[in-house]
């Protein structure tokens, strides 16, 4: 191609001349559109999912969680892999995976298979977006010089972001149809980005090196039994000796997973990568801020048709509030990158997201999106301002490290984040609800058996508890299930507000500046197929 190269990257990519680079860049936009759509668009179906499938309410939180986990546990192996066979190749695998899991998703079978058939294949999809992500991220930031590097990732970031609203939007709509047609919207997104993957001229390369799989299957136990243990510590209990075999033995696996890829000639995740400082910040904020960024979408979107009464399209236009203030942040964010560094932009962020949160956890009960939109726009502006100067700081200074594994590594660490986030928050809104309920319909004479049955079932109208309850107290539930799911999406929020103040503690520890400098280097040319 004439436009190739004017310099080599080691993310298994050549930089590439103007034109070509943004067309690499909107080639990879593409290939992770379907990712960050389907990380808030099943959370606007899963009522829908649940009532046709007639899954658990364990079996619709997995149904959530099964992609997030998939998507932590895979992230290291994805960017290791796209160093090792070429970023482009790993992009390609990624994008026809996900088709396909996708698409297999929506032909999920209404019989006993159900609930095992939707999570196995949300997981195929969480882990098909394990290869592309890294891999696509690893294009753009190989694509770009570091004086530029800001202005496109807060691109990258921000239209994924936007993606990312059209989600709640898109499923609301689809949903009106077929909840099954969510997943098949992928298959045109994947048509297209294939097509601009290999026009934009991306050269194939690989390194001949050996593949850290043991490292790979550590780490995934590990991530997969703690936020096993703290998903299901909601059923199981906290006093249940299986939760803490599941949290603890993930947490030894994890342990295990560092003192191994210590002594790893070719590790997976190269340890020593944490000995910087600002590299150590930058991935303790999205670790922290992002149990916040992708679950407040599955809570809110409840929030809003439980408490607010809304449709499921409706719920998709409360959830795009948070993306009026995070779209245009995130560019800020990104230009303030380029000029001073990351510091500033994201203690900014981490200050606004943490009192954002705080005030829309203030205003949640008043059942009123007018009271409320303030709150989510500034939550959204400080998401968008750190987010995409932290991961891509954490990237410029790990750049003795392939782009492919660094962004693997801040991946892993984000979307573990998502995950547990998702996880643990579930269990402080389950128990929080269902103590508020059963405090309210004590209150309303309702006997304790039935009480306990209502709140457990979440007092919706279809609960087979209503039909021992005095038709004249339906109502009276009904509103009384509306403020009770405020009060516990408010605990919730709060949650979200603390982790926020750890990131902001975390920024603050950032040595700031500006990285000047890259070590850019060959990668071995692929041999002819």
């Amino acid at each position: 191609m004439s436009e190739r190269a004017v310099a080599g990257g080691p993310a298994g990519t050549t930089r590439l001349a103007a034109t070509s680079k943004w067309l690499a860049l909107t080639a990879m936009m593409f290939a992770v559109a379907m990712t960050f759509i389907d990380q808030t668009i099943v959370a606007i179906a899963a009522p829908n999912i649940q009532t046709e499938l007639s899954l658990s309410s364990s079996g619709v939180t997995w149904t959530v969680n099964s992609y997030l986990l998939a998507l932590a546990a895979g992230f290291a192996l994805g960017g290791r892999l796209a160093d090792v066979l070429g970023s482009r190749r790993i992009v390609l695998i990624g994008i026809i995976g996900f088709a396909v899991s996708s698409t297999l998703c929506g032909f999920t079978p209404k019989s006993s298979l159900a609930e095992a058939w939707i999570i196995v294949f949300r997981a195929m999809q969480g882990l098909s977006a394990a290869l592309m992500i890294p891999a696509a991220l690893a294009v753009v930031v190989a694509s770009f010089p570091l004086r530029e590097r800001g202005k496109a990732l807060a691109i990258f970031f921000g239209v994924s972001g936007g993606l990312t609203a059209i989600g709640p939007i898109a499923g609301g709509y689809l949903t009106q149809w077929t909840w099954r047609a969510i997943f098949w919207i992928n298959i045109p997104v994947a048509v297209v980005a294939v097509v601009l993957t290999l026009m934009a001229g991306i050269a194939p390369s690989m390194r001949r090196e050996r593949i850290d799989w043991r490292g790979a299957a550590v780490v995934a136990v590990g991530m997969g039994l703690s936020v096993l243990g703290f998903e299901q510590a909601r059923s199981w209990g906290w006093d249940s000796p299986l939760t803490w075999v599941c949290i603890v033995g993930g947490l030894v696996a994890l342990v295990l997973f560092v003192f191994l890829e210590q002594r790893t000639e070719m590790p997976l995740i190269k340890i020593g990568i944490f000995r910087g400082r600002a590299f150590m910040s930058d991935n303790l904020v999205l670790f922290f801020s992002m149990v916040a960024f992708v679950p407040v979408f599955f809570f809110a979107s409840i929030y809003s048709q439980v408490s607010l009464g809304y449709s499921a399209s409706s719920a998709g236009l409360y959830l795009l509030v948070f993306f009026a203030g995070f779209a245009p942040a995130a560019q800020i964010g990104g230009r303030i990158l380029d000029k001073r560094g990351a510091k500033p932009s994201v203690v900014a962020g981490c200050v606004l997201a943490m009192v954002g949160f705080l005030c829309w956890a203030w205003k949640i009960t008043d059942l009123d999106l007018g009271a409320q939109w303030w709150c989510i726009v500034l939550s959204g502006a400080g998401i968008g301002l750190l987010l995409g100067p932290a991961s891509t700081d954490a990237t410029n200074r790990a750049i003795d490290a392939s782009y492919g594994e660094v962004t693997g590594i801040t991946q892993t660490i984000r979307n573990y984040g998502s995950a547990l986030g998702l996880a643990v928050l579930g269990t402080v809104l389950g128990n929080v609800f269902a103590a508020r309920m059963e405090t309210t319909l004590a209150g309303f004479g309702v006997p304790p058996s039935t009480a306990a049955s209502l709140a457990a079932s979440g007092g919706g109208d279809s609960s087979p508890a209503l039909a021992n309850v005095p038709a004249q107290l339906r109502g009276r539930i009904e509103a009384a299930v509306a403020t009770d799911f405020a009060i516990a999406t408010r605990a919730v929020l709060v949650g979200m507000a603390i982790a926020l103040a750890i990131s902001l503690v975390a920024a603050l520890l950032h040595p700031g500046g500006r990285v000047t400098d890259e070590v850019v280097t060959e990668p071995a040319a692929e041999p002819a197929a």
